[in-house]
């Protein structure tokens, strides 16, 4: 079982660590497995998950697919000084920062390997993106590293990914790709990316397990603002060290769906209680769920998620405007000063179009 935490250590500040050369060619170790919090499941845990017909929702849980929020609507300004983050859906962000377009695990494919095809279009169409400066990626599963998206991009655009990924992307003629291990950092155009850890896995074939290392990012720009893109990962002791290690993150951007069920998803998936507690861990100050609403990855009811993520956050004492649960397409800005944060979307039950191929 992943490991649990209570309350998180009191912040303290560390030295940063100097960034890398981008765009450096290095020599990983041949296997990442011994950076697993939990033991993988073995051919009996997967050959009852499919005994037990827990792949995905059954037709009841599949009820709610109509009324999934999406309300996409053009991209704001950005104002001087500010951050804008947009779901596009999953764990795809467009994140404007620091005068740099990013992408996080950017899936803008109507269908990835093994699974149905999406439930709600991509929030933001590709054509409507301005030029994209960077695009950090968590770990290499299909639906965080879809390459027909990528392939949609210039081949110098920047790619910033974990250990062991850079091969991957080289094949693919990009020419400008930095490979991370956790706690290491990089800059472009001010903009400081630092990878951190996670509690989750990687594979992308089947001799490949573990190839490429996994994590989430801090992309921090120049005026101090700290956003926290988790990628994706189950509960454990790593969000109370990052957040001592990176003391004021403002908005974390955290899973909260594909988690049923537990005894399969438990160790690398959040369940949306679970997130609530890693936003504590963290010590950020604002959270936006993602991970949900996108692709059906797992046995829980498709509107659960944000329904068990809104009770949570309200036990555990939590301001409501700092839960931000945006629509599929939606955006948010968060403002130059501490304080202020705009929202210019509306709320997130906004009605979805009635064509949703």
């Amino acid at each position: 079982m992943a490991e649990r935490t209570g309350r998180p250590r009191a912040a303290t500040t560390l030295p940063r660590t100097a960034p890398r050369p981008p765009g450096e060619i290095r020599h990983w170790p041949r296997s990442f497995a011994d950076r697993l919090t939990a033991p993988l499941p073995g051919v009996m845990a997967m050959s009852r998950l499919v005994r037990e017909r827990a792949l995905r929702p059954d037709a009841e849980g599949r009820r709610g697919i109509p009324h999934l929020p999406y309300a996409p609507a053009p991209l704001p300004a950005v104002p001087a000084g500010g951050t804008c983050v947009t779901w596009a859906g999953h764990a795809g962000w467009i994140v404007r920062t620091g005068g740099l377009t990013v992408l996080t695990d950017p899936v803008w494919s109507r269908r990835i390997l093994g699974t149905p095809a999406r439930i709600t279009p991509v929030g933001v169409r590709w054509e409507d993106l301005p030029p994209v400066d960077a695009v950090v990626i968590s770990h290499n599963h299909y639906d965080h590293l879809d390459a027909p998206t990528l392939r949609r991009l210039p081949r110098d655009t920047p790619l910033l990914v974990p250990a062991g990924l850079g091969r991957w992307c080289r094949r693919r003629r990009f020419t400008r790709v930095t490979e991370l291990d956790w706690w290491e950092a990089v800059e472009l155009g001010g903009v400081r990316f630092d990878f951190v850890p996670a509690h989750h896995w990687s594979r992308r074939t089947l001799t490949d397990t573990c190839r490429s290392l996994w994590g989430g990012w801090i992309i921090g720009a120049p005026g101090g603002r700290r956003v926290h893109f988790a990628g994706d990962t189950g509960y454990g002791h790593w969000f109370a060290e990052i957040g001592r290690r990176h003391p004021g993150i403002d908005l974390t951007l955290l899973p909260i769906g594909a988690y049923e069920p537990r005894w399969w998803l438990g160790d690398v998936h959040l369940d949306p209680e679970e997130a609530v507690l890693a936003h504590r861990d963290l010590g950020a100050r604002a959270m936006a769920p993602m991970h949900w609403a996108t692709f059906l990855l797992s046995a829980e009811p498709v509107l659960e998620p944000l329904a068990r993520l809104r009770t949570a956050w309200e036990r555990a004492g939590h301001p409501r405007e700092l839960l931000w649960d945006l629509p599929v397409g939606a955006s948010r800005i968060l403002g130059p000063e501490p304080s202020p944060v705009s929202d210019r979307t509306g709320p997130a039950s906004a009605a979805t179009p009635p064509d949703r191929r």
